[in-house]
């Protein structure tokens, strides 16, 4: 599958707030949802701050997906991220064509049991480690009426459904925390969009 036969739909989100949302399909979710039982042996607690973990502030289940990583279902997923992507640069965002964004420290797939989440606000680019980054992206697996994302100075809830793919800055402007669930579960694919330079044609 190339760009060419992927078609998104987008979710109805203003362009002033620098979030926007797309949906995949329901049963690329399922099969992500499938990989991550599959491979629930190599998962671990998700990690803050300093590599540390801190459930008062993060409570979830991980498993990391290197950026290189291309079989099923994952390599369907990136397809549509970056479909995504072309959206949210070409027909919204134009100022960011002069940029290079690659997957450089690869992405997660993340479990949340009843009552678990990223429950303290946060933004994606607090230090000097993080200052490539320029967009996340989140995509939810399943819905959970009653969870979802709160962004802090857009005063915006946006629910979980499944297959919605957000796309949103990195920077302080768009501080958040998840909507913490009390009797569902959820999951979710997140990770960043970082620059990159270009030399002799390659990235590197």
């Amino acid at each position: 599958m190339n760009n060419e036969q992927i078609s998104i739909r987008k979710k109805d989100i203003s362009p002033d707030t620098f979030i926007q949302g797309y949906y995949m399909p329901k049963n690329v979710c399922d099969e992500i949802w499938k990989f991550y039982e599959n491979n629930n042996h190599l998962t671990g607690k998700g990690l803050v701050g300093d590599n540390k973990v801190d459930l008062k502030t993060k409570d979830s289940t991980e498993l990391g997906i290197h950026k290189d990583f291309e079989y099923f279902p994952m390599n369907i997923y990136k397809d549509f991220l970056f479909k995504c992507l072309e959206d949210y640069i070409e027909n919204t965002y134009d100022s960011l064509k002069h940029i290079n964004l690659t997957l450089e420290e690869g992405y997660n797939i993340q479990y949340y049991t009843p009552g678990g989440g990223f429950k303290k606000w946060h933004y994606e680019r607090d230090n000097k480690v993080r200052a490539k980054r320029v967009l996340v992206f989140m995509t939810y697996l399943n819905d959970v009426d009653n969870g979802g994302t709160e962004f802090k100075y857009q005063k915006l809830q946006i629910p979980a459904e499944k297959g919605l793919t957000l796309i949103w800055p990195t920077e302080f402007t768009h501080t958040h925390r998840g909507i913490i669930s009390p009797d569902k579960e959820k999951m979710i694919v997140t990770g960043w969009l970082e620059t990159c330079t270009i030399e002799n044609n390659e990235v590197k």
